[in-house]
């Protein structure tokens, strides 16, 4: 057995660890990043390749490091077909858009890590976490290569994505972290990379519709106006889940421009359709990116937040390192704080949709997003809420006759929303006041489940 010693261990080389451990490294900390994968296949992960806030990065591996991965920068906005209605919808979405290739990008967010002098141990499989007496982190045991390896660390941040077992593996029970996960808050989806022979007609859009079967949807994202990310994902709440690869094929083999198509690549993944974690620090330990639930519910999209929560991470961490203290009072928990100001609150506010279209019948929720404006659609989508002037609310009561019911219910549900938005803004500034919050915020929740008549989530 061999045992290694850094400052971080950071676990998985995805975009929040390669972060985190950057901006640990620039600073001269000793921080190694343990891979499941080889050389060669990291950074190839399952990814609808769109990137909502591609002109924002942070600079621990700045944008210049990683535009080449950058192959569609002519998206401008999303395509929403609901062929139910015979209605195709054309949606602004806010700020800038891309789509990349996951792959590369991979590799050039390694590459930036290891010039910030993170080193990377591959063929790493974690298989349990090191603890002290008194419940700490204090590192990792793991198979490298074959053989068994142990980890010392300061700190251990869990960068290793939504089916990380680390979780499990530690014992949190008496620390802030979210221990309230389980499968139905997550998603399983599939994507392949198909190259058609022709360009296709909607190269400056992400095209979205909703899935047959289920609660989910199938989604054509271009990389280039040949080369098409195509996937498709389901809530695991359902009771009969959906076939993803036959069920994928079928609908290419519905649509002209994928004639004669080849695929390049396949590949699956879950991921987190669920609100951030309420806390994702213990002593010793944080979690970041998919691993912590930082994911648009409604859409799947992490990139740009799982960069920033790396980034948060590694200065939290260097704080706390530096007080000589790595536990949930000290530095560690401003990077809940920071999260939840940036992104989180946002995130858990759109949970409540999540929640919502649970509850209800999948033709009578497109019918009413037929009948709604495209740009309070985007709205809802990305920030969470939404409101209609009188003019609008008549146009969409007229256009939606029949869908009255729903519509009620959706306007009660976006009133909580906001409210939970509110609360979620208001997030503490210290453990000692967690558990109030949480208890305030869970009294709202169940004013959502009651309105919505959906099941309880959490």
């Amino acid at each position: 057995m061999t045992t290694h010693e850094y400052d971080v261990a950071v676990v998985g080389a995805g975009t929040s660890g390669c972060y985190a451990a950057a901006t640990l490294a620039h600073e001269g900390y000793d921080v190694v990043i343990a891979e499941r994968k080889d050389a060669q296949e990291a950074g190839h992960i399952a990814c609808g390749d769109a990137l909502k806030g591609a002109s924002n990065f942070p600079t621990a591996i700045p944008k210049s490091q990683i535009e080449g991965a950058f192959t569609n920068t002519g998206v401008d906005h999303g395509r929403f077909e609901i062929p139910e209605e015979d209605t195709v919808l054309e949606i602004p979405v806010p700020g800038e858009l891309a789509v990349i290739d996951r792959w590369e990008y991979g590799r050039l967010l390694i590459e930036g890590a290891e010039q910030a002098g993170v080193e990377f141990h591959y063929d790493t499989v974690v298989q349990d976490v090191r603890q002290d007496d008194d419940g700490r982190v204090t590192g990792l045991e793991a198979i490298r290569k074959g053989d068994h390896a142990s980890y010392e660390a300061e700190l251990v941040v869990d960068a290793a994505g939504a089916l990380s077992i680390i979780q499990e593996k530690a014992t949190l029970d008496s620390a802030t972290f979210d221990t309230n996960v389980r499968y139905s808050q997550f998603c399983s989806a599939y994507r392949e990379i198909v190259e058609t022979e022709e360009p296709v007609p909607w190269d400056d859009a992400l095209v979205f519709k909703p899935a047959k079967r289920a609660a989910g949807y199938v989604w054509y994202f271009p990389r280039t106006d040949t080369e098409i990310n195509v996937g498709l994902g389901f809530q695991m709440t359902e009771d009969e889940p959906m076939e993803l690869v036959d069920d994928l094929k079928q609908d290419l083999q519905g649509r002209s421009e994928f004639e004669n198509a080849e695929v390049q690549d396949k590949l699956g993944a879950a991921l987190p359709t669920r609100r951030p974690y309420d806390s994702a620090v213990a002593p010793g330990f944080m979690a970041v990116g998919d691993a912590a639930g930082h994911v648009n519910p409604t859409t799947g999209g992490g990139i740009a937040g799982a960069a920033y929560a790396g980034q948060y991470a590694g200065e939290q961490a260097i704080e706390a390192m530096e007080a000589g203290r790595v536990d949930e009072e000290a530095a560690l928990w401003e990077y809940n704080e920071r999260v939840m100001d940036h992104f989180g609150a946002r995130y858990a506010a759109l949970d409540v949709y999540n929640i919502f279209t649970t509850a209800y019948d999948v033709d009578d929720l497109m019918g009413l997003l037929a009948a709604m404006p495209a740009n309070k659609i985007a709205d809802a989508l990305y920030s969470g809420s939404a409101d209609m002037g009188l003019g609008l609310k008549l146009k969409t009561a007229i256009k939606s006759f029949g869908h009255w019911g729903t519509i009620y219910d959706l306007y009660k549900t976006k009133q909580l929303a906001d409210r939970l938005l509110e609360h979620y803004e208001s997030y503490p500034s210290s453990p000692s006041e967690f558990d109030r919050w949480q208890s305030e915020r869970d009294d709202l929740m169940d004013e959502i489940y009651a309105v919505t008549g959906a099941d309880p989530k959490y």
